[in-house]
């Protein structure tokens, strides 16, 4: 174990190196970030899982840049560059960017300026000139190296590749792409301009067609919004500080005198800059601004999707479930409380004959009383609030409930594998109508099954780093179906595989095998399960609950290897496991104290504890419909000033979406989101978070619904501006504008250019 590497950590993340040893430890044994976080505290000193998981991004980081130096010293061994200087250099570095500046100069590349000027000879003249000794004339100098045979014709010509050299050099020097690499960082200027004759055509980047912004101070979203504009060739984009300063930079570090030889020297830092540094450090700082982009992108498109899967279950009910529409009909299913698919048709309720609708109507009846049916659930697309409106109308009773459910990615399930497998003679409507029900019972259950990309909680995920973002996507996954549970006996086989320890493999072992054999009756029979092995066992068996096992903490938190510390915590008071469990009276009783050992401490007996209270309770919080306002049903019967019931659909940098039930999502604008400041959405709103909202505007051609959360929301202007930009831009003086300072501009309540990049928030 690389104990730098752990000093590093620790140093960086404010931890003690002994806890990131530890984890590092855990890790390289293979075992999971959930299993180290619930059953290994004592070891890491009661790390969550996202520090774990952080821990261990940064070791596989540190890997690389070892595994990049290694690389790097061996290429300048084997051709005679490495001294013991560049040695240790090397071996000091500490980043990638450090380890490609020092190995810059001597790695292989293509012929250049300055390549040619030294096949003719002229790197002594170079040498001479950057030398600066008092007194050197740079004509006389370059006189030595006229060879007319060797293509040096005049003093003239020895002088500009004695320059190219040295603006070679210079571009090379990794001091000088340190500086210039940190001026990028603090003062460069993000700019974008329209192609000509691309403004029809990119409209949807109208507000970037004249944009200027820090780079240090860019949102995330408005970098993706900017490259994806460049990318399809509708922005013309550069990132560039002042020249000025940046040659200035380069000359402290490379002129020391005054004279001939320093004018020839300014010559070439001037060229240096503009021709081959500049152009280089744009690339790293482009590529530099996209990862920080990517990695705000990546962190409100996790705490999104957490937010999302670990919404309030409905929990094992019989469910009646329906995807609505009006032409083709309302596709309606049944469920039994596992989510077992016992029925399926098609009725029209809401857009056939009135004798259709009076069908309908005795035909749910009679599914609601031949199924037991408990509760009904709506896909909130099109139709869904007319078949809400139709359900209800039917009186079925208070004790089952109708609730209109997100259908975002549920067509995405339809036409997946996953579905084909589970239901390959059904309709795609049908699974649809399935996927919609199990979501109701249980959101994280039927979630895991659809690509994390395609539910619709994002910003710009299609333009983030396709490998960062499924390595958090999944992180967040796994971390909330470990943090809930799940019940074997009735786990899919997509479920079971985010479990800690298990993996695509022996999920379907599983099922298989329960498939075969029946129900697990205990953990200790998982073992059963072919390759199921004592390190999986290991990891996997605190997360899976029987409830109702031969063991009664089969169906808890508690860890197996933790079961015997349970029993005698029961015989130290003289009950049953049972009563213990049954009773706080007897575990109030219990001296902790008494069970503290070299590998198990309070953190572990405190847990137990806890579960011992409320045996595989669910941590998720308790459903509760919203009720969206009746005969608002669409765009056309909003009005400003209304007072609204919704539920947050998807949290950005710039705002929240929030569903109203019109089938158009309505945007909170950040500056709308409370009375005091706000500096990021997240610290106000969460997905699948019941608010309540004011209408500020509507703008029906444009599909937008402009909506606040303020006690007192500010009144909508005379007219909705055209673009953000446009309503930013009234409120600055033509003086601001004359200086050509960067501007700070934010996206104003009324439109938001990152909208039609998002998509139109339609549920239809």
């Amino acid at each position: 174990m690389n104990e730098s590497h752990i000093a590093t950590i620790a140093s960086a993340l404010g931890l003690q190196p002994s806890q990131v040893r530890h984890t590092a430890q855990l890790l390289a044994e293979e075992a999971t970030v959930p299993f180290i976080a619930r059953y290994r505290k004592e070891a890491t000193g009661s790390l969550d899982e996202v520090v774990i998981a952080d821990i261990r991004d940064r070791l596989e980081t540190l890997a690389a840049i070892d595994k990049r130096r290694e690389t790097v010293l061996n290429s300048l061994e084997e051709n005679g560059h490495l001294t013991d200087a560049l040695r240790e250099r090397l071996e000091a570095a500490d980043s990638l960017v450090e380890i490609e500046d020092i190995y810059l100069p001597y790695r292989p590349k293509r012929r250049t300026r300055a390549t040619i000027a030294r096949e003719k000879g002229l790197e002594p003249l170079a040498q001479l000139l950057m030398a600066q000794e008092t007194g050197l004339d740079p004509f006389v100098a370059a006189e030595a190296f006229v060879q007319p045979e060797a293509g040096v014709a005049s003093v003239d010509e020895a002088l500009a590749g004695a320059r190219d050299i040295i603006a070679e050099t210079i571009s090379e020097d990794a001091d000088a792409r340190s500086r210039i690499r940190r001026l990028f960082q603090e003062k460069a200027v993000v700019s974008s301009t329209v192609i000509e004759g691309k403004q029809a055509e990119g409209a949807t980047y109208r507000d970037y067609f004249d944009w200027q912004e820090p780079i240090a101070t860019i949102a995330s979203h408005r970098m993706l919004a900017i490259r994806r504009g460049e990318k399809e060739d509708i922005l013309s984009v550069s990132i560039r500080p002042d020249e000025t300063e940046a040659v200035a930079i380069l000359e402290s570090l490379f002129i020391r005198t005054d004279g001939p030889a320093a004018d020839q020297l300014r010559a070439a830092v001037k060229d240096g800059y503009k021709r081959l540094l500049s152009r280089s450090i744009e690339t790293e700082i482009r590529l530099w601004a996209k990862e920080r982009a990517d990695t705000e992108a990546i962190r409100v498109f996790s705490e999104n999707l957490q937010h999302l899967l670990m919404a309030p279950p409905l929990g094992a009910k019989r469910v009646l479930a329906i995807d609505p529409g009006f032409r083709t009909g309302c596709k309606v299913v049944c469920l039994d409380r596992q989510g077992k698919l016992l029925h399926h048709e098609t009725l029209f309720p809401t857009a056939g004959s009135e004798r259709q609708a009076r069908e309908a109507a005795d035909r749910m009846r009679r599914l609601v009383a031949d199924f037991a049916i408990e509760a009904i659930a709506i896909g909130n697309g099109t139709a869904g609030k007319e078949t809400l409106a139709f359900v209800r109308s039917l009186d079925l009773g208070k004790d089952i409930p109708a609730v209109l459910v997100n259908e975002s990615g549920a067509s995405i399930y339809s036409a997946s594998e996953v579905a084909r497998e589970e239901f390959p003679d059904l309709d795609l409507t049908v699974r649809g109508s399935v996927s919609i029900g199990r979501r109701l019972m249980d959101p994280l259950a039927e979630l895991v099954k659809i690509d994390p990309k395609s539910i619709g909680v994002g910003q710009y995920q299609h333009d983030v780093d396709p490998d960062r973002l499924k390595q958090a996507l999944d992180d967040v996954v796994i971390r909330c179906v470990n943090r809930v549970g799940v019940d074997v006996n009735r786990a899919s086989v997509q479920l079971l595989t985010m479990v800690s320890g298990i993996g695509p493999r022996l999920a379907r072992n599983i099922v298989a095998y329960r498939n075969e054999q029946g129900p697990f009756v205990s953990r200790e029979a998982l073992k059963k399960v072919p390759r199921l092995g004592e390190k999986a066992f290991e990891q996997a068996a605190g997360f899976l609950r029987i409830p109702d096992g031969a063991h009664p903490l089969d169906a808890s938190a508690v860890h197996p290897e933790r079961y015997a510390i349970v029993e005698a915590m029961a015989r130290q008071v003289g009950v049953s496991l049972h009563d213990l469990m049954k009773h706080p009276e007897h575990r109030n009783r219990i001296r902790i104290a008494d069970f503290v050992s070299e590998t198990v401490g309070l953190p572990t007996l405190n847990d137990i504890l806890e579960e011992l209270a409320k045996p595989g309770r669910d941590p998720r919080d308790r459903f509760e419909a919203v009720e969206f306002a009746e005969g608002i049903d669409s765009m056309e019967d909003l009005r400003p000033g209304m007072h609204l019931n919704g539920i947050v659909t998807n949290v950005t940098a710039f705002g929240a979406f929030v569903d109203i039930g019109v089938h158009q999502d309505g945007l909170v604008h950040i500056s709308e989101l409370a009375d005091r400041f706000v500096r990021h959405p997240s610290e106000v709103v969460r997905v699948q978070q019941a608010v309540k909202v004011t209408v500020l505007a509507v703008d029906t051609e444009r599909r937008r619904i402009s909506l606040s959360m303020k006690t007192e929301p500010a009144s909508p202007p005379e007219r909705v501006p055209l673009s953000t930009q446009a309503a930013e831009s009234s409120a600055r003086s033509d003086k601001s504008k004359r200086k050509k300072k960067p501007p700070i501009q934010k996206p104003g309540p009324f439109h938001n250019p990152f909208r039609d990049l998002l998509g139109d928030g339609s549920h239809s």
